[in-house]
């Protein structure tokens, strides 16, 4: 597994500021925490997705190709940093852990 923090750049008011992921060893995301701009979060795994927050249907990439792009600051971040995010980070609503 691997852990990334990604911050993505921009001015929409709606969408997430912050992204933490857990990536799997075949490059899928297992699990994401969002950070809005409000100070909102929400998290998700395979069986709790909602109309705002899902996985990514494909493989991330390497992190190197995310930070690359200017509306994105992406590192490797460690297990207990993405845990500490996770477990202070509510279930999108109408979700139940």
């Amino acid at each position: 597994m691997e852990y990334w923090k990604v911050d993505w750049l921009h001015e929409f008011q709606s969408e997430p500021i912050r992204f933490y992921s857990e990536i799997g060893e075949d490059g899928y995301e297992v699990r994401k925490v969002q950070l809005y701009r409000d100070g909102r979060k929400l998290k998700t795994d395979a069986l709790h997705e909602s109309g705002e927050i899902g996985l990514s249907e494909i493989p991330v990439g390497p992190i190197e190709d995310v930070s690359s792009q200017p509306e994105f600051s992406a590192c490797v971040i460690s297990r207990e940093e993405f845990e500490r995010e996770w477990q202070h980070t509510p279930w999108p609503p109408g979700r139940q852990s």
